[in-house]
C-alpha cells in the first residue's frame, strides 16, 4: 500500500506560478512511476505529466509541455509539480497517483491522493 497526500494548490492570478507537492508513505517510493492528473468540474479526469523513477525520464500532455515541471526528491519520499505561466484553463483540482508501470491512463495507477484545489483567475 501506498498513501499519498498533496499539497500546494490555490488560487493564483493568470501568469502567476504554484508548486504542488506530493508525499508518499508505505511501501518503497522508489519502486513507482508517479503521475499528476488533474480534473475540471464537468470534465474527466486528464493527464498532466508522469516521471519514470527508473530512468525513463519525464513526460508531459502537450497543454501544459514547457510551463509544468515534474521532479521528485527521493531523501523526502515526495514528488513536486512546479506550474509557471498559468492560465485559467488549468484550473483543475489537481491529483498524485502511483502506478507500478509507466502511463498517461489513469487506469494504469493504483494509488491516488485526495487532490488540491488549483484556481487560475484572469
Amino acid at each position: 500500500q501506498v498513501q499519498l497526500v498533496e499539497s500546494g494548490g490555490g488560487l493564483v492570478q493568470a501568469g502567476g506560478s504554484l508548486r504542488l507537492s506530493c508525499a508518499a508513505s508505505g511501501r518503497p517510493f522508489s519502486s513507482y512511476v508517479m503521475g499528476w492528473f488533474r480534473q475540471a468540474p464537468g470534465k474527466e479526469r486528464e493527464f498532466v505529466a508522469t516521471l519514470s523513477r527508473s530512468g525513463g525520464g519525464d513526460f508531459y500532455a502537450d497543454s501544459v509541455k514547457g510551463r509544468f515541471t515534474i521532479s521528485s526528491e527521493n531523501a523526502k519520499n515526495t514528488v513536486y509539480l512546479q506550474m509557471n505561466n498559468l492560465r485559467p484553463g488549468d484550473t483543475a483540482v489537481y491529483y498524485c497517483a502511483a502506478g507500478a508501470h509507466w502511463s498517461t491512463e489513469s487506469g494504469q495507477y493504483d494509488y491516488w491522493g485526495q487532490g488540491t484545489q488549483v484556481t487560475v483567475s484572469s
